[in-house]
């Protein structure tokens, strides 16, 4: 997230804010793609990680990266903290632990969004390599403590540092040790977001599977295949979440408002300061209760779309629709990602089949598998099969509705060239994970550094 909304509209009722999510229906011919993705940065010479300050730091490459791109400056307390295209639509924004951040434009196809994370990394090195600086693509960090981490001066991230202790164990290392690769879809109407949204939770942790990508941790193999997904099991109940009443008769637009009403905030901002409201919902902040705490006590569309974007399930509503599961990883997966959810999402026909694929999975079972894939992945057993069979099919059918959407490149080839990785991975029935770990117990003769050298930008 780059920039904090500012709205001061006053928000009338609890209609209103459903009407806002409903505010990003489109017609098909206008959807588009954001793909968003995240990456550590390093130094090259001892693979510590860069810190904000200095002559070699974050702020020194976004300056970098400001000076090159010519985007608007985002700043905290006058500290730059990412730059916002004011053209395209994209922005470059911080995590909490230095990881770097792109947030694409909305995109008409797969090629412009992979000709997109090209530019953008070309451009990153292009600032980062004279400092000695390289960007790694994991989910979590392999090496480092979670005391190696630097902390940016954000300051919703000062206030979710200090709340995160406190509604979970893990909180602190989603912040500043993990890194992930995520899709924004759109939605026609009402009734295409809640397929969307149920076919997304649903396969979710499917693409989890696929995409795991995290194995290390403190230099060590961790036991896991996606530490990142593990992770978020135990960061904050409150707002982590599978979203089961997503798969009730009439979930819709008020459902969702319904839910997060219930959040409990991290922050309310006026006049560039954030308040910290931790442990008050936004029903109790709409019915009053911070008369008197804050200034300016009465909620705004700006509290609401901010708080919108505190909510971490695995697929999240705002205008659009987030698909939020997968680990980062290098350049191919980051175009693969969206290729996967594009292909199952965007074509009506695929969609249904897609639907029909998972309809009758209880929520019991969607827990299961949400649970377990983070250690198992691929091999996680569902039902009379395994994880491996239901990405293969859910694979061929998005392979199928890329192949119905036929956007072309140049050269004539369609969008399913970037679907190639995950039909790579579900081809041997390897995760990167898995791949990964077979270098560390085989060539790289258990070097964890050679990490480093394998998988950086």
């Amino acid at each position: 997230m780059a920039r904090d909304t500012v709205d001061s509209t006053p928000i009338g009722s609890l209609s209103e804010l459903a009407a806002t999510l409903q505010e990003g229906s489109k017609s098909p011919d206008q959807f588009r793609i954001g793909t968003e993705h995240e990456k550590f940065g390093f130094f090259t010479a001892d693979l510590t990680p860069i810190p904000y300050n200095g002559s070699r730091g974050v702020k020194t490459v976004l300056e970098g990266m400001e000076g090159l791109l010519g985007w608007e400056r985002i700043e905290d307390a006058g500290n730059i903290i990412g730059l916002a295209d004011p053209v395209g639509g994209g922005a470059i924004s911080i995590e909490p632990g230095g990881q770097f951040e792109l947030s694409g434009g909305p995109l008409d196809n797969l090629h412009q969004t992979c000709r997109e994370t090209n530019a953008h990394l070309a451009q990153v090195r292009q600032i980062a390599q004279p400092l000695g600086i390289g960007f790694l693509g994991l989910g979590m960090a392999p090496t480092w403590k979670r005391s190696d981490m630097p902390r940016m001066p954000k300051s919703r991230y000062d206030i979710m540092t200090n709340y995160m202790p406190k509604v979970g164990t893990r909180g602190l290392d989603m912040m500043y040790r993990t890194s992930t690769v995520q899709v924004n879809l759109d939605f026609e109407n009402e009734a295409d977001m809640a397929k969307k949204m149920r076919v997304g939770l649903a396969l979710q942790p499917i693409a989890t599977a696929i995409f795991a990508n995290s194995p290390f941790v403190e230099g060590k193999p961790n036991g896991l295949l996606s530490n990142r997904a593990e992770t978020w099991l135990d960061t904050d109940n409150d707002r982590v979440s599978s979203l089961p009443f997503a798969f009730d008769d009439g979930f819709g637009f008020e459902a969702y408002v319904e839910w997060a009403l219930d959040v409990p905030m991290y922050f309310v901002k006026r006049e560039g300061d954030y308040h910290d409201v931790t442990g008050t919902t936004f029903r109790a902040f709409m019915n009053g209760a911070l008369e008197g705490v804050i200034p300016d006590a009465a909620p705004t569309m700006g509290d609401w779309n901010n708080h919108l974007s505190t909510l971490f399930p695995d697929v999240r509503l705002k205008r659009y629709i987030e698909m939020r599961g997968a680990d980062a990883g290098p350049w191919r997966r980051i175009c693969a990602l969206p290729a996967f959810w594009v292909g199952l999402l965007y074509d009506a026909e695929i969609l249904d089949q897609a639907w029909q694929l998972v309809r009758d999975w209880s929520a019991e079972e969607r827990d299961v598998l949400r649970t377990a894939v983070p250690k198992t992945a691929l091999k996680t057993v569902f039902r009379n099969h395994t994880v491996l069979d239901i990405a293969r099919e859910a694979a061929a059918l998005s392979s199928e509705g890329l192949k119905r959407r036929a956007r072309l490149n140049d050269a004539g080839i369609d969008e399913r060239t970037h679907l190639e990785p995950v039909e790579e991975i579900l081809a041997t029935g390897l995760t990167p994970a898995e791949q990964m770990l077979r270098k560390y117990d085989g060539e790289w003769n258990r070097d964890i550094s050679h990490v480093f050298r394998d998988y950086a930008y």
